[in-house]
């Protein structure tokens, strides 16, 4: 049985037509990542009803969320790479090692953070404000999802090694299920419903922890009852360094740039606030709202990564050229249709979250000149994430920190010396240009080293 579900996975990753295996791996995490994407804007529209400090301190606890997040996505882009070049390699017994090593730094990850939240989450939200109010909502609600991080890195690793054999509607299923509870959970645990306490910004930490445990309860039910190519031993859970080590070669830079991203949303929050709480609220409201057009793309990319993966590991290089093309190409329309919403109607997606006029003010213009850079952005990611599938991860580092270090915030601090709050978001636009003059380079100096490599292996 095993055996006959491999030679079906070699056969649908190395011949199916590369626009139909794209979509039908990428569309069920597209939708999966919608429904992340609506319970993030559900989380935030609960909230910003008890006021706008609440959405203010869920803005100024993403920096450090964002980290927690990009620790399992980052081990996740190392484990799904290493996952489909072992299988591509028909090395089944060098996949169990990964996947069981994976199970291992799971744990790693939530010591760190549990860390974090214990004894740094309240300074972390100091630093940013001395808003008292805010201080407070945003301590809170940090602490709890940092501690209870255990679950969000198991539902994000059952994701992956389900994704990676091909079982993209199971891993669909996992983050849906989680997305679904929290948004059914949020309003009793925010507002106290069926004589719950009203436990504000708490509760929805609460009812994201929730969620998230229930999520990596179906992965690993899914993973356990269905994907019969990765069988996870207790004796594969024994940390190898040359697994972990390789592992990291290849995610570490993802989470390099998700820490680099972390570092310029907390920027951004004290640039902002030097103006008023309500642009950072703003700043949080923009982040929510994009989520929509941008998850699906990275749900895009999560069906090419393995796509390039496997067809890496079988030489298969023309396969892997089509199926870069039909990313971009994918990824552009889905960004376009954000693009002609944030200038057409900004003033209507800001209406779900109960904003004021002085909100409205400053966010109407805000989302428009942000949204500019929708398109650009979508050659960026599919370029960046084909670097990591053929083991180039350092090339997107690069070019995260020329977009974020180089760019970005320092665009965005000149721009605020100008004494308007509505030039800083100009930022956004100059940034993601130097992004893509940077992805075009990188980009191809890796398609040319993986056209050398494997014209080599074709003649031996």
């Amino acid at each position: 049985m095993e055996e006959t579900s491999s030679l079906a996975r070699s056969r649908r990753m190395g011949e199916m037509p590369e626009g139909k295996l794209l979509l039908s791996m990428a569309v069920p995490m597209m939708l999966s990542m919608l429904v992340q994407a609506l319970y993030n804007i559900v989380d935030s529209v609960y909230v910003a009803r008890v006021s706008e400090d609440c959405l203010s301190a869920l803005s100024l606890a993403f920096p450090a969320q964002n980290i927690l997040i990009g620790l399992a996505t980052g081990t996740g882009v190392g484990v799904s790479t290493m996952l489909s070049r072992s299988l591509g390699s028909r090395d089944n017994k060098l996949a169990n090692r990964v996947a069981g090593n994976s199970l291992f730094l799971c744990v790693c990850c939530w010591v760190i953070m549990a860390v974090f939240g214990i004894f740094f989450a309240d300074a972390f939200i100091r630093s940013q404000t001395d808003i008292e109010s805010i201080r407070s909502y945003g301590d809170s609600y940090l602490r709890i999802v940092t501690v209870g991080s255990v679950f969000v890195y198991f539902e994000i690793n059952f994701e992956r090694l389900l994704q990676s054999t091909g079982q993209t509607k199971l891993a669909m299923w996992t983050q849906m299920i989680g997305a679904a509870a929290n948004i059914i959970l949020d309003p009793f645990f925010i507002y106290g419903w069926c004589g719950l306490p009203a436990m504000g910004t708490a509760g929805a930490a609460v009812a994201t922890v929730i969620g998230q445990a229930l999520g990596a309860l179906a992965g690993a039910y899914f993973h356990h009852r269905h994907n019969t190519e990765v069988r996870i031993r207790l004796s594969d859970c024994r940390p190898d360094g040359r697994i972990i080590l390789d592992i990291y070669r290849i995610g570490f830079p993802s989470i390099l740039m998700v820490g680099i991203g972390s570092l310029t949303n907390y920027l951004m929050n004290r640039i902002l606030m030097a103006f008023t709480s309500t642009a950072v609220a703003v700043y949080g409201a923009y982040f929510k709202l994009q989520s929509f057009f941008f998850m699906p793309v990275f749900g895009l990319n999560n069906g090419i990564v393995p796509i390039v993966g496997y067809n890496y590991g079988a030489r298969k290089k023309e396969r892997i050229y089509r199926t870069i093309r039909y990313g971009v190409l994918f990824a552009v329309c889905i960004l376009a249709v954000g693009l002609l919403l944030f200038e057409t109607i900004p003033g209507v997606l800001l209406l779900a979250f109960s904003p004021s006029e002085h909100m409205l003010a400053i966010g109407i213009p805000a989302l428009r000149k942000i949204a500019i850079h929708f398109p650009i952005a979508a050659f960026c990611i599919v370029g960046g994430s084909v670097c990591q599938a053929l083991g180039k991860s350092l090339y997107s580092f690069f070019t995260s920190v020329l977009r974020q270090v180089v760019a970005l915030i320092p665009a965005a601090y000149l721009l605020s010396l100008t004494g308007n709050v509505g030039n800083v978001w100009w930022c956004f636009p100059i940034a993601e240009v130097v992004s893509a003059c940077a992805t075009a380079f990188f980009l191809r100096r890796a398609l040319q080293n993986m056209d050398r490599e494997l014209t080599l292996a074709e003649g031996q």
